[in-house]
Formats: structure tokens, sequence, C-alpha cells
């Protein structure tokens, strides 16, 4: 502990983990609350079957007589509880990772010292005897009086202390990788374990729920018992100089509350400085943990979903209409760009290929999964077919959808992920062939990727050396408008 006096002087090595732990885990839980506004319901099955949600945040109803997708379940929240509020899924998700990012370092860091110190003796529980004392001292809380002070904490302080840091805590961090269709397509297992994905997102859910009441309750027990005396060991590592204590203690919450406004006011009003600014800390990581994954899933027919939820409007354009209206008959799929042998395919010429089919379980950006069969063309067989040359590095999927007047809908992967075994060109869903509502005639699919990046009613695929030449140069439409990451394994 000298060391550490030494070190950091005034403060001690628990006081500044704290007030690092809360400005994080405070962001974390504004930002989440922002990604569930995208489709503000919680399930318990995969298939987010239509009318099971265990809760949901909105009194929405998908209509019978008309169009209805997942973009129409969205909720806005206030940027008073949001980050940054008003429906800005790509600023919520920016502010989220770039958060748990240092919220487990400064995690690692705080166990780590706790351990090296000795703290742990202190938080971990040596004796079964602290379970009825914790009963005992719940029942004196809950008739308004406070139980006698511990050593430090009483009893049932410190299995709420050990219980955030040695189980909730670890739970977040497992139920929130559980979420990324990288690693639920890589470790398929894994994700059953926690009974599937939208399992492990109710959850994340309830784990967020579970620290916020602690955050109010501990607070709450900080200020009631002796706040100054409770600041000072905060603060200092031992009872002395209160006043200043608090001083501190009140200045940094000050100081974590305009950190929260600036952020909530930079989000909204320069979301691409957001975006490039955390971008440089957290596609790195997300890139290295994540991009090399490849998909192993083989989910049973009986899991295929009921109901797949619709994302995207179907094209308006009257060139698109006419193909509908022949089937897709006069429909050429053309493959060039830094290629040997440009193609042009049709639904018969891709059905002429090898066929590749598999069951696999889709992640939407906004929350939602779902289960179905996708069967069509592998990527490497259109890959050996073009011959892509030496300085191609990109393949540039481009749409019939026009999500804006005379904006055309693409996004970009690298060749690695285009060689996944599992990446392939649909034309058919559940062995029927894909409908309109679904990406007809031809959609990607890309397992370990978000559903944003598998791209529908595909119209060409270029292949660039470098796709900061196109759109806005952020890898695709929604990166470029919506300020989506780049690297969508989680």
């Amino acid at each position: 502990m000298r060391f550490f006096a030494q070190a950091f002087g005034f403060f001690s090595w628990v006081g500044i983990c704290h007030f690092i732990n809360l400005l994080f885990i405070s962001l974390l839980i504004r930002s989440g609350l922002e990604i569930l506004s995208a489709h503000p319901k919680l399930y318990w099955n995969d298939g987010c079957n239509v009318g099971s949600e265990w809760l949901k945040f909105t009194h929405k109803v998908m209509p019978a007589d008309r169009l209805w997708t997942a973009t129409d379940e969205q909720e806005p929240f206030t940027s008073w509880l949001a980050l940054p509020g008003h429906m800005n899924l790509g600023m919520g998700r920016h502010w989220h990772f770039f958060s748990i990012i240092f919220w487990v370092l400064n995690g690692a860091v705080y166990v780590f010292l706790l351990f090296a110190t000795g703290g742990w003796r202190r938080l971990i529980p040596t004796s079964w005897s602290i379970f009825p004392a914790a009963i005992h001292a719940s029942l004196i809380y809950a008739h308004f009086h406070l139980p006698p002070p511990g050593h430090p904490y009483n009893p049932i302080q410190q299995l709420a202390y050990a219980g955030v840091v040695f189980v909730i805590a670890p739970l977040m961090i497992a139920t929130g990788a559980a979420m990324s269709p990288a690693v639920a397509a890589r470790f398929p297992g894994y994700i059953r374990m926690l009974g599937g994905r939208q399992s492990a997102r109710s959850i994340h859910f309830i784990g967020l729920v579970a620290i916020c009441l602690f955050t109010i309750v501990h607070v709450t027990l900080v200020v009631v018992e002796d706040f100054p005396a409770n600041m000072s060991y905060i603060i200092h590592g031992r009872h002395a100089l209160e006043g200043l204590s608090v001083a501190i203690g009140i200045g940094g919450l000050v100081v974590v509350a305009i950190l929260h406004v600036w952020a909530t006011q930079v989000s909204l009003r320069d979301p691409k400085f957001v975006q490039r600014t955390f971008g440089a800390a957290i596609e790195p990581v997300r890139r290295s943990l994540l991009h090399d994954l490849r998909s192993r899933q083989a989910y049973p027919r009986s899991a295929i979903s009921a109901y797949f939820i619709i994302n995207g409007r179907p094209p308006e354009s009257a060139e698109y209409q006419q193909l509908t209206q022949t089937n897709f008959e006069n429909w050429r799929l053309e493959i060039g760009g830094l290629v040997a042998n440009p193609l042009h395919l049709g639904l018969k010429d891709l059905r002429a290929m090898q066929a590749h089919s598999q069951i696999t379980l889709h992640h939407c950006i906004q929350g939602w999964s779902g289960i179905a069969q996708w069967n069509g063309v592998a990527m490497t067989d259109i890959l050996a077919r073009c011959r892509p040359l030496g300085n191609a590095h990109y393949l540039v999927f481009r749409s019939w959808q026009e999500p804006e007047p005379g904006v055309t809908y693409y996004e970009v992967i690298d060749l690695e992920l285009a060689s996944h075994a599992q990446t392939i060109l649909a034309y058919e869903m559940n062995d029927a062939p894909l409908e309109v509502a679904h990406g007809a005639p031809c959609r990607l699919r890309v397992e370990t990727q978000l559903g944003f990046k598998m791209v529908k009613w595909i119209r060409s695929i270029e292949l660039v050396e470098d796709y900061r030449l196109l759109g806005g140069g952020q890898g695709g439409y929604r990166e470029d408008v919506q300020f989506y990451g780049p690297e969508a394994g989680i």
C-alpha cells in the first residue's frame, strides 16, 4: 500500500477505480438504453416470435394490413436518459463499445490490486455464517434502521459488493459477448449454455437493472450512514481529511455530469467526429478479437423461426418492379471491377452452380434475431469464376434499394469474409424462392456479421482495392449515413 500511496499521493487506488468505474458504467447504461430503443422488446426465444416478448417498452402493435419492418419497432428515448437519445443507434454503439474497453480495463486493474494488496479479504466472504447474518441485517434495514458497522462492511454490504464485482460484472461481459454474431457463429455451444442469443440479451438487461439498483442503494447508504467518513475512506483510503474528501467527491460527480452533457451534445451535433475518434480505438479491438472467427453453425430444421422479421423496405424503382413481374427471369448479377473475368449471372446460372445450404442464426444490429435455412451459392465459387486481381481487397455489394432518392444502398466486406464457407449468395429461404420482402432475387449471407452487412436485392458486386474512395468512405451506406462501424462482428 505504501507504493500506491506514493504513486497516487492523496488519492487511494480504490477511489481512483471508483470514479473511473462510475464514469464508464454510467456511459454504458445510457448507451445501452439507446441500443435497446432500436428494438425495445426482450425475449427468451431466438426467433423473436410475435407476441412472445416478456418485456417491452413500446405500445406499437404490428398491423395486419401493411408492411411492417423492424425499423417501425423503434421507440425514441429521451436524451436525458439514453446516450445520445432520439434513435441514434450508431452513436449509442460507439459510446457503448468505447466505454466497455475502459470499463473492463479498469475492472481488471481493480481486481488485480484487490488481490495484490490483500483487500479481497474485506470483500470475499470466508464463512457460511455470512448468509444468516445478511438476513438479519436486511431485516434491520427493512425497519429503516442501520445495522452495526462491519469490518469494514456489514454482511449484506459485503455480499452485495462481492456479487457485483465477481458475479454481475463477469455475467455482463459473458452475455455481451454472446450477442456477437461472430462469437455465436464460431461457438454455437456457448450461446446455447446461456439459453440462446435473446436469453443472453434478456440476462444482460436484468444485469443492467441490478447494477442500477445497486448503485442507487450504494450511494444512498454512503450518504445516510456517515457521508464525510465514507467519502474519506473512498477518496483517501483511510479516515482523515473528511471535508476535503467530501469536496473532491462532489467535484468528481460534477465532472462526470459535465462529461455526460458533453457526450450527448457532441454526439447529436457532430456524430462524424465521434465515429472517427472512437472508431480509431474501437475498430482495432473489434477486428483483432472477432474478424478472424469463422461460422460453424448447423441448427436443426426444428429451430427455424416461425416468423422471420422483415427489415428494410423493398425497392420501388420501375426497373425493379419489372423484374418482379417476370419472376426475375431478366435479372442479371454484374460482377466486375478488379477481376480477370467479369461475370453476368442470372438466377438460372446461379442455380446451375453447386448449391450450398445452411441453417443459421441471423443477428440484426437492432437487437432482434431469427433462424432460417438459406440455399445458394458459396462466394468462393463466384470468386473462383471471376478471378480477383492481386490488388483486389474488398467486395462492394450494391442493391436495387434506394434508401434516399438517387442514393444506392451498398455494403463492403473484405476478401477474408467472402472466403468463409458460410458466406453465400442466397436465392432460397426455408426451401422456397426468396421473397421480395426478404431480398429477392438474391441476398448476401455473412454469418459472422450483423444483418445490415448482408445486402438484399443485390444488383451488382464490384471488387475494389480501397473502400474509402466510395460513398462517404466508411464502408457502407449505414456506416456513411447512420454512423455504424465498419466492423460488424458485434
